[in-house]
């Protein structure tokens, strides 16, 4: 079975074609800039040179009819036609309390995405104009909807409900939902693998570091709580997004800034994190780089960021009653050794030991502590686009 697993942002159409019998990845690419000029495709079939394709998108449709074209292309293409490939897996970001697991896309499901488009404007959107795209131009290939939220509704209502009236709850569903599920469910599976144990006896803390960051804390295989919440912009410093800060500053900036809904939102989305600390880059490279040369905000970013992944971990360590490893996973966590040593530091008293030189190590899958270390630490580079046909494999 060849799945076709599309994650589709406002401007982009990422892509995997995976042969789910030995779960080799056929060919991957990205298409770039659609309905802007100078859109592209970058195609990576396995084996063979990559291609880029320069050609005008004026929507998703045009991308995908592109991407299918190239993965059927005689030359660098994946299969011979679209008759191979047998389901679609699509990521979308937010599925509200409608869906605690993946599901196959139906009429019912798609008004059930477009009901969630208040609590995603900027991912539901994409994400439904890929699917529809999809069903156009595939009408009889069965199609699977994975949702960045439904491996974190196994959280007890204790961790979800704001404390605000009630019946905010009820009128608007206002409560944490959780995001990067995919991964955390990956990685999770994957350091039960590494360890040798059996997930439902483990108490794990995943810490997804990248652009945009979150941590949960997993019991059993199960979300119990996670740092993100009714949006992706609340819990840890994030590359542009603030995290938690105290409400009553939103308000205070209005006023004194004169911003509007949609300026304090812009603030607190793309002009804050590390990126406002620093003043620098959202990009830890850059920052660790100006630290490096004596940047005292820069530093000051990544002590910040730190400081916030530590107070999560020791929270989760606290809801779990326990930890018995961590993961660190993302771009962040699964490249910068000096993140993971510096957020590792001081956390002895838990039982973390680090090893320091089998954590120097990028991308790849490692356990990164002592053999002596009653709390494990792994690298576990994670693989949303293999969860997701997973879940569609099952499905279909």
């Amino acid at each position: 079975m060849n799945i076709l697993v599309i994650n589709c942002g406002s401007s982009s159409l990422k892509y995997q074609l995976i042969d789910m019998s030995n779960e080799e990845v056929l060919a991957k690419g990205l298409a770039e800039r659609i309905g802007i000029e100078g859109s592209i495709v970058k195609h990576q079939p396995t084996g063979k040179e990559s291609v880029v394709i320069e050609k005008p998108m004026t929507n998703h449709k045009v991308a995908l009819e592109i991407v299918i074209n190239a993965l059927t292309d005689s030359e660098h293409g994946a299969v011979k036609s679209m008759d191979e490939i047998n389901a679609v897996g699509h990521r979308v970001v937010h599925a509200g309390e409608k869906f605690s697991s993946s599901v196959v896309i139906n009429d019912e499901v798609m008004e059930a995405l477009r009901e969630c488009i208040d609590l995603a404007p900027l991912h539901n959107p994409p994400n439904i104009m890929g699917i529809e795209a999809c069903q156009e131009i595939m009408p009889n290939v069965p199609m699977v909807g994975v949702f960045d939220t439904a491996f974190h509704q196994t959280m007890p209502k204790s961790a979800y409900i704001y404390p605000l009236p009630y019946e905010l709850y009820e009128k608007y569903g206002i409560r944490r939902y959780g995001f990067h599920g995919t991964s955390h469910k990956y990685v999770s599976g994957r350091a039960a693998d590494m360890l040798g144990k059996n997930i439902e006896d483990l108490k794990i803390i995943t810490c997804h570091l990248g652009n945009g960051a979150s941590i949960s804390a997993v019991d059993g295989g199960k979300s119990v709580d996670t740092s993100m919440g009714l949006t992706p912009l609340e819990g840890l410093a994030m590359g542009t997004r603030s995290g938690d800060i105290d409400p009553a500053i939103v308000t205070f900036i209005m006023e004194k800034e004169n911003l509007d809904i949609a300026g304090v939102n812009n603030l607190l989305n793309k002009k804050s994190g590390v990126l406002g600390v620093s003043g620098v880059s959202s990009d830890f490279r850059d920052i660790e780089g100006a630290a490096e040369k004596g940047n005292e905000r820069a530093q000051l970013a990544l002590d910040v960021y730190v400081k916030r992944v530590k107070k999560y971990i020791g929270a989760y360590a606290a809801i779990l009653t326990g930890v018995d490893a961590i993961i660190f996973t993302a771009g962040l966590g699964e490249n910068s050794y000096d993140t993971r040593e510096e957020i590792c530091k001081g956390l002895e008293f838990m039982g973390i030991e680090l090893d320091v030189e089998a954590n120097k190590v990028r991308g790849k899958e490692a356990i990164v502590s002592t053999e002596n270390s009653k709390v494990k630490v792994l690298v576990v580079p994670t693989n949303e686009e293999l969860m997701i046909a997973r879940e569609t494999r099952e499905l279909v």
